[in-house]
This record gives C-alpha cells, structure tokens and sequence, in this order.
C-alpha cells in the first residue's frame, strides 16, 4: 500500500512538474475571432476607438503618448484561442482605461509585444502559451482623434 501511494506521489509530480516547466510558445490569433467573442465584447469601452497595425484612422489632434500593457490569464485546460481571448480583453481594457485617464479617445498602432519584439498587424494578434498561463502584451499610442 505504501508503495502505491509512493508510486502516485512521484507520478503526479513529474505530471505537474512538466506542465510547470513547460516551454512558452508564440502562437498567433486572428483579431476578428477574439473581438467578435463575448468574453472580449462584453468588457470593451465603445467610448475609446482601437486601431491596430497600420489601420487607417481619424486624424490625429494629440498624442498623449505610446503605453504597453502586459496581461496574463489561466490557461490551464482551455482552449489556447479561448484563454488568449480572455487575456486579449484584459489588455485592451488596460489601454482603453489608460487613454480615458489620459483624456484621449482612442489607441492607434496597437501592436504585439512578445519577448521585446514587436508584432504590427491588422489580423492578428500574439500570445505567448505556457502550461498553466497565457500572456499577451500589446502596445498602442493614446490619442485624441478628431470627431
């Protein structure tokens, strides 16, 4: 018996030390996808405009400045794109709060920012994968658009 519970000891161990220590993979995720889920609609401010990448957007009266905000959420047992989602949203939210505190309305040139590199795209975003965690980092310059 003692040996058993051993046996299970030493398994459940090198089970969990594995998905601890497991390496972080960039992958990437379409915009569209994540912005149409409720996890994302649900906690955006319609108030403060995003653009990502090079997007074309209303002329630019100020710049308050560029900002990076740096996410992470649970991914353990969920779907990569669905916990990337969540993680997306929290980030967004972070921007969109920075550029109301800043009296801005919008965030333009919204980027990835995975392991100090930059990602610009205007489909996709990036999100590092782990075992337990996913993160997403975004950058974008606040801004007060012309209405």
């Amino acid at each position: 018996m003692k040996v058993r519970i051993v046996v299970i000891s030493i398994l459940s161990l090198l089970l969990c030390a594995s998905t601890a220590f497991s390496r972080d993979v960039k992958k990437n995720f379409s915009i569209r996808d994540a912005m149409e889920k409720p996890v994302v609609q649900d906690v955006l401010n319609n108030g403060v405009a995003l653009y990502w990448g090079d997007q074309p957007h209303p002329a630019v009266v100020r710049e308050y400045g560029t900002f990076k905000s740096n996410k992470r959420t649970n991914g353990f047992r969920k779907k990569h794109d669905d916990a990337c989602a969540r993680a997306l949203a929290s980030a967004l939210v972070a921007l969109q709060d920075r550029a109301d505190r800043e009296g801005g309305n919008g965030v333009i040139n919204i980027k990835s920012y995975i392991k100090n590199r930059e990602n610009s795209s205007s489909t996709e975003y990036s999100c590092l994968v782990g075992g337990m965690m996913v993160n997403v980092v975004l950058k974008g310059t606040v801004v007060q658009l012309a209405r």
